[in-house]
């Protein structure tokens, strides 16, 4: 498969101003109103629309070298990252740093400018960065956050990846991961660290959206255990019905019904 930049017929080191060029150049060569009759200009012209707007980008520029391998000398024509970090008044900017230094392995840096723009009421990453880009940026500040033990800020993320992908379906391989990933720091990571009380109010928020059955059912059974915890034996009970609901066949829970009483799933 080509590359984006074959695509255009550029070199990886190319400047912004070759991009340009070569776009224009290659619209003039390509364009189905030029080509009547040729019945594969409408995808090129798909290819090239497509090659252009990730290469004249540089953030999504940096994204895709990064993702394909592509080594390329950085020309000093004009510093992107200087021009985002002095717009420190513009959202869009700094969300795009943020983004940016994550991907450049600066998580330091970029959990620094997320938390000043959290603290800004009217500041939503979804609204700042394109679609996919909000996503991985996302995913990204969330593994970042647990590995700091900061699991509300991880879940906070985790779940504006989730609620965005109910409005508009299509990253239904990446949710897996996302689902995963929430899972593992509700379920595990925050029970080591935080009272079982705020740990049940955050699987009850979980559930409440539209996560798998499975899923659902090992979120129920975790908060059936941590009501064990607090010697809740009514509401501990009253989960493990609802995950088996979900999930009758739910592994791991011998323990839990003999600790319960619990023989059936009525």
């Amino acid at each position: 498969m080509s590359t984006y930049y074959q695509v255009l017929g550029i070199q990886p080191n190319a400047t912004r101003e070759d991009i340009k060029t070569a776009y224009r150049q290659q619209v003039k060569r390509v364009h189905p109103d030029l080509n009547q009759g040729d019945p594969h200009s409408v995808e090129r012209m798909k290819q090239l629309v497509t090659a252009w707007e990730v290469l004249r980008d540089p953030l999504r520029r940096e994204k895709y070298d990064r993702i394909h391998g592509i080594a390329r000398h950085i020309t000093h024509e004009f510093n992107y990252i200087d021009f985002l970090r002095s717009r420190t008044d513009d959202y869009e900017s700094q969300a795009k740093l943020v983004f940016y230094d994550l991907l450049n392995d600066n998580p330091d840096e970029a959990l620094q400018i997320y938390d000043t723009l959290v603290a800004l009421r009217d500041f939503e990453l979804s609204r700042c960065l394109e679609r996919e880009d909000f996503m991985d940026c996302a995913f990204l500040l969330a593994e970042e956050y647990e590995s700091r033990e900061q699991f509300d800020a991880a879940f906070e993320l985790l779940a504006a990846i989730v609620r965005f992908e109910r409005q508009k379906p299509y990253f239904r391989h990446f949710m897996v991961d996302v689902h995963e990933r929430l899972r593992t720091v509700v379920c595990f990571r925050m029970p080591e660290h935080l009272p079982p009380e705020h740990v049940i109010e955050r699987i009850n928020q979980a559930v409440a959206w539209d996560l798998p059955d499975k899923d659902r059912a090992f979120f129920f059974k975790k908060a059936a255990e941590l009501s064990l915890v607090l010697d809740d034996r009514q509401r501990a009970t009253r989960y493990l019905r609802r995950a088996l609901s979900l999930d009758p066949s739910l592994a791991g829970i011998k323990k839990l019904r003999h600790d319960l009483g619990f023989l059936t799933t009525s």
